[in-house]
């Protein structure tokens, strides 16, 4: 059914009083929830509920937990918990009366974001543009000249290895056929476990030839496993879409050599990509590749773009453009690329790489400078964000999870920018009460203050 509606009502309650009556108005989060339209949320998202049924939950409510999640870096069933105990936070979401109870269940956030899907969490990094916009976080001029970047966001899985692909694929047809009553002629439990012992033990002593015979050991397990089930349930058509999914993932594993493309590197998440940026620190990250776009001047986030089967650069560059454009409604005039962008075959708008010479203004000298602002935005996206480690599922769980990274940076930015602002309103305070203790006039100590 159609959401509720946070509707305030000019009656008051009696024994409570209401949170705009108690709050700092000064408070960045309090001036940020009028800074956004909710409406828009309201409008679009309203589409996706039906019109019978129990009533669904505020949808504010579910925007402004995504918006704090992905701001402050929080899981969601943290992010419900720091709900209850902040009331800037439960004014943010557009409650009127500070409330003691949980607002929903954490598992909520994720089916929330699974019927949004990618569309939705584009508009939400759209609508952080705007509030941008109307804060002075971002300059409307900025918005013509873009900086776009790669980068790789990892997955939430364990360094792929054979030997624990090949028990763990094991362990997990073994439980599947335990579940439907299929009797195995032997489930190699012990002795898997055995083997997986002995190459951890083999390789921490460098003999790699007693490893290497100990995983070729658990391969057969597994090959004789899949093939007892696949000849157990040849004649039970019934059985067979239950044990699909696992069978391919396993014959993906008994099949696979050393160098094919599109490996599969861990079974709760097989599209996960291994992917090579030249890191000496790290020299394979596993995960999907992401486009990342920023305004030249402002470092402010206008397309994030996951890209998956790990395409050249150059190949991202047209999609990532056309993702800014329709997100901040307004031509890119000039995008910043490096120089794993060459051979982009794109003419307008212009394309200016990371080293080039002629033809070049001392303006667009100054903007190329400043190309490698992008790869610090990259690093807080990381750090104080959810890109450094992806723990929602599948492509669209990646797709998702990097739109919505983009706008938590964009939150974390307006932030910033509103407490400059009552920084700066509080020092203008300061001088010119100081400039009237000395016995000037007003207006000498704005002018100083100018100067």
């Amino acid at each position: 059914m159609q959401p509720k509606k946070q509707i305030s009502s000019p009656q008051l309650d009696m024994f409570r009083n209401r949170l705009e009556s108690i709050l700092n108005h000064r408070h960045e989060l309090y001036r940020l929830s009028g800074l956004i339209d909710w409406g828009v949320f309201e409008c679009e998202f309203g589409k996706l509920y039906s019109e019978e049924g129990r009533p669904g939950v505020p949808i504010r409510l579910l925007v402004g937990l995504t918006y704090l999640s992905h701001a402050f870096n929080t899981s969601d069933e943290e992010t419900v918990r720091r709900w209850v105990e902040n009331p800037y936070h439960q004014y943010f979401c557009g409650e009127g009366y500070f409330r003691h109870e949980l607002p929903i269940d954490p598992s909520s956030l994720s089916r929330w974001r699974k019927r949004i899907g990618e569309q939705g969490s584009e508009l939400i990094l759209k609508l952080t543009v705007q509030a941008g916009l109307a804060s002075g976080a971002v300059a409307p001029a900025s918005l013509e000249r873009v900086i776009v970047d790669t980068t790789v966001q990892e997955k939430a899985i364990a360094f792929p290895t054979d030997s624990r692909l090949y028990n763990r694929s094991r362990e997990r047809l073994v439980r599947l056929a335990a579940a439907w009553g299929i009797r195995l002629r032997q489930s190699y439990s012990r002795l898997g476990c055995q083997a997986l012992l002995k190459v951890g033990r083999y390789l921490h002593a460098r003999q790699r030839r007693r490893a290497g015979r100990e995983i070729k050991r658990l391969k057969t397990y597994l090959g004789r496993v899949y093939r007892d089930i696949v000849r157990k349930i040849e004649d039970q058509q019934a059985l067979r879409p239950m044990f699909l999914p696992e069978l391919a993932l396993a014959e993906r594993l008994l099949t696979q050599q050393r160098q094919d493309k599109n490996k599969l590197y861990s079974l709760h998440a097989p599209e996960v990509e291994c992917i090579g940026k030249g890191k000496a620190h790290k020299k394979y990250e596993f995960g999907v590749k992401v486009s990342v776009a920023t305004t030249n001047r402002d470092n402010f986030v206008v397309g994030m773009l996951a890209e998956p089967g790990n395409p050249y650069d150059g190949h991202t560059l047209a999609r990532a453009i056309e993702q800014v454009e329709r997100i901040t409604g307004r031509p890119v005039e000039r995008s910043f690329v490096d120089r794993g962008y060459r051979g982009h075959k794109i003419q307008e708008p212009r394309v200016l790489i990371s080293g080039r010479r002629r033809g070049m203004t001392p303006q667009m000298k100054k903007e190329l400078k400043r190309r490698s602002a992008v790869e610090p935005v990259i690093g807080h996206m990381k750090t104080d964000g959810k890109l450094g480690r992806n723990y929602l599922l599948g492509e669209l769980g990646d797709k998702i999870n990097a739109l919505l990274c983009g706008a938590g940076h964009n939150i974390r930015l307006i932030l910033k920018k509103l407490r400059e602002k009552l920084l700066l309103l509080f020092v203008e305070l300061l001088l010119a009460l100081w400039c009237y203790s000395d016995g000037q006039k007003k207006s000498d100590g704005l002018s100083a203050l100018a100067k």
